[in-house]
């Protein structure tokens, strides 16, 4: 990987972003200024930004791009962020899912893009099933054929990023439910402890009455005896509450930034520094 992918990579992260917002500067955003913008000095960092994006989306479409991609086309395109939640980053088994969405039903997306192999992926997709009943893999023009090699027979989906920057209507496959590998103790881990609870006061109406060293486990074993089809529903239900957005705010942000600020989930504070960052002129 080149410096320049290494250096684009690092742009699009939440440390970065909230660095360049809290101190009008980062060493990473200048740079990445100097190499591939010109002109920059009457230009906003909204601009700038935005430039930067559009020379990646030709020469270096990264996993930030493509998750990128289908929030704006899936969450904010398809569907609508007051009724999908999405999801990144969610440890499952031995993996972690790129994107989740989740609304009626919940999709796991695995990205692959131009630059990535598929070493890894009767691993993932082991895992996903595990935890989520609906897969999909996401990946170039170039590696579609690959990917639909791999995945023939299988219910896991695809959808192609075209060279266009959308998702393909043509090179597509629907991934098709699956329930048979759904598992209770890997959709229990996916859970935060309020969570669990809150899925056992609506199923038993109670909490177990056990020591703190026994407490988990006993909670785990109370979840594992709910018929697993309505554990799954109640499980999802939980996930989608994890939507905090603003969605005031949030309908302000540039199309480049919307997954970096989506799941950075800003305050409110923070959300008038990043409207004022991005209004800014560079260095100014």
């Amino acid at each position: 990987m080149t410096e320049n992918n290494l250096i684009l990579n690092r742009l699009f992260t939440q440390n970065v972003f909230f660095d360049m917002v809290r101190n009008n500067s980062n060493t990473i955003y200048g740079t990445v200024i100097k190499r591939f913008v010109n002109d920059p000095e009457e230009k906003n960092n909204g601009a700038l930004i935005s430039e930067v994006y559009k020379c990646m989306s030709k020469i270096y479409r990264n996993e930030y791009f493509y998750q990128n991609t289908l929030l704006n086309k899936l969450l904010l395109g398809k569907h609508n962020v007051n009724t999908t939640t999405a999801l990144t980053q969610v440890p499952i088994g031995r993996s972690k899912a790129d994107f989740i969405l989740i609304n009626g039903k919940a999709v796991v997306y695995e990205i692959k893009t131009e630059l990535d192999t598929f070493e890894r992926l009767y691993t993932q997709m082991h895992d996903y099933y595990k935890g989520f009943n609906h897969v999909c893999v996401v990946t170039s023009e170039s590696q579609y054929g690959r990917a639909a090699d791999i995945l023939s027979g299988t219910p896991v989906g695809i959808y192609v990023l075209t060279r266009q920057n959308t998702i393909s209507s043509t090179l597509r496959k629907e991934p098709v439910e699956d329930n048979s590998n759904l598992d209770y103790m890997t959709m229990f881990k996916i859970l935060h402890k309020r969570e669990f609870e809150d899925i056992l006061c609506q199923h038993y109406n109670n909490l177990p009455s056990t020591s703190q060293a026994f407490y988990y486990g006993e909670c785990l074993r109370m979840y594992s005896r709910i018929p697993i089809q309505e554990a799954y529903v109640l499980f999802l239900r939980q996930l989608k509450k994890r939507n905090n957005i603003q969605i005031s705010e949030f309908e302000k942000v540039p199309y480049e930034l919307k997954s970096l600020l989506y799941f950075a989930g800003p305050s409110k504070k923070d959300w008038q520094m990043i409207s004022d960052f991005l209004s800014r002129k560079h260095g100014g």
